[in-house]
C-alpha cells in the first residue's frame, strides 16, 4: 500500500512581502543596467538599461518604478539602490542621497559567490546578485558583504594628495631606472640621476671603451633628465601641500595625538619616546633578548628594593629573595 506523505511546501527564492523596492546599479561608461524588485511584483526582476551617466533618466525610472508599485498594491514605497565601488567614485551616491533615496555602496570583493565552477559574468548576472545581497543585509543577515562609508568630497579631494604622490613616485623610479639603463648599454655605472650635480656629470661620462657618449644617446638622457626634474619639482610641490594640510591637522588634534603625529624619520620627541617606551613593557624587553642554548627566555627579575605590584607580588619577592 502506498503511503502518501505531506510534502513541504517550496520555499521561494525571494521574499516577496517586500517593504521596498530593491534596486541594483551595473554602471559602465556607455550605459547603466538597472535591475529592480518590487512588491507585488512576484519574484522576477525587472531590467532596464540607461545612457551612462543620464542621471535625469535614471530618476525617471525610478519614478515610473514607484508608479507601477502603487498601482498593484495601493501603497508608496522608498527605494533603496545598491552599487558596486568602482571606478565611478561616490558622486552617484550623493545625488541618490540629495534625492531622498537610500543609497548603499558595496565592496565587490565582499559578495560570496559560487567556486563549484567557473562563473560566468554578465551583467544581467551581477544586477540580480546584487539585488540579493542587498536583500539579505537589509533582513540583517550577517557577513553578506561589506558597505563602503562613502566620503565627503572634502575627505575624498584630500586623499588626492598622497595618491597624486604615490603616482609622481612611481615614474620617478621609471625615469631613473631608464637612464641607467642606457648609460649600462654603453658600459657606465655608478651614475646617479637623482644627485644635483646630475648635468655636469653627465657631461664627464665616458663609455667603456673610453669615447664620450654618443651625441643622440647624450641628448635622450638629457630628456629624461627634464622630465626626471619636471616630476622632481611636482613631488615637491605635492609634498608641500600635503604637509602643510597635516599641520593644519595636528593643530587641532589634542596634544597627546599631536604630539605621535609630530615624527620625523624614526627620531621621537623625549616625551613621545618615553611613553612608547613605558607601555611596550616587558614583552618588547622579552622579544629583544636572545635565546642561550635554545632555552626560552625568562622574564627580568626585579632588582632588590624595587616595589612590585600587582596580582602574585609577594610569590615574586619571596622567589627572588
Amino acid at each position: 500500500m502506498n503511503i502518501t506523505t505531506d510534502q513541504p511546501e517550496a520555499p521561494t527564492a525571494i521574499r516577496t512581502d517586500l517593504g521596498a523596492i530593491f534596486v541594483s546599479l551595473e554602471l559602465s561608461r556607455s550605459s547603466w543596467l538597472i535591475t529592480s524588485l518590487s512588491p507585488g511584483g512576484g519574484e522576477k526582476m525587472s531590467k532596464h538599461a540607461v545612457r551612462g551617466g543620464d542621471v535625469s533618466r535614471l530618476l525617471e525610472r525610478f519614478l515610473q518604478l514607484r508608479e507601477k508599485a502603487r498601482a498593484r498594491t495601493g501603497k508608496v514605497f522608498p527605494l533603496i539602490v545598491i552599487q558596486e565601488a568602482g571606478l565611478d567614485g561616490f558622486w552617484i551616491d550623493r545625488v541618490l542621497q540629495n534625492e531622498g533615496i537610500e543609497s548603499h555602496v558595496v565592496d565587490p570583493a565582499s559578495i560570496a559567490t559560487s567556486r563549484r565552477r567557473r562563473r560566468a559574468k554578465t551583467d544581467k548576472i551581477d544586477g540580480e546578485t546584487l539585488v540579493r545581497s542587498l536583500l539579505a543585509y537589509k533582513r540583517g543577515e550577517p557577513r553578506v558583504c561589506s558597505m563602503v562609508k562613502a566620503p565627503t568630497p572634502e575627505e575624498e579631494d584630500q586623499r588626492r594628495l598622497c595618491r597624486e604622490r604615490k603616482v609622481l613616485t612611481a615614474e620617478r623610479v621609471l625615469h631613473v631606472n631608464r637612464i641607467k639603463g642606457l648609460l649600462f648599454c654603453q658600459g657606465i655605472c655608478g651614475y646617479e640621476p637623482l644627485r644635483r650635480d646630475r648635468r655636469d656629470r653627465l657631461e664627464e661620462l665616458q663609455t667603456g671603451d673610453g669615447r664620450p657618449l654618443p651625441p643622440h644617446l647624450k641628448a635622450q638622457v638629457e630628456r629624461e633628465l627634464d622630465r626626471l626634474e619636471l616630476l622632481l619639482k611636482q613631488i615637491k610641490t605635492v609634498e608641500g601641500e600635503r604637509d602643510a594640510l597635516l599641520a593644519v591637522a595636528v593643530t587641532s588634534m589634542p596634544a597627546p595625538a599631536a604630539m605621535l603625529l609630530d615624527i620625523k624619520g624614526n627620531n621621537l620627541h623625549a616625551g613621545a619616546r618615553s611613553d612608547v617606551a613605558r607601555h611596550k613593557g616587558h614583552r618588547a624587553r622579552i622579544r629583544r633578548r636572545p635565546l642561550v642554548g635554545g632555552a626560552l627566555p625568562t622574564l627580568r627579575q626585579p632588582t632588590p628594593g624595587r616595589r612590585l605590584c600587582g596580582p602574585g607580588a609577594d610569590t615574586v619577592a619571596e622567589r627572588s629573595n
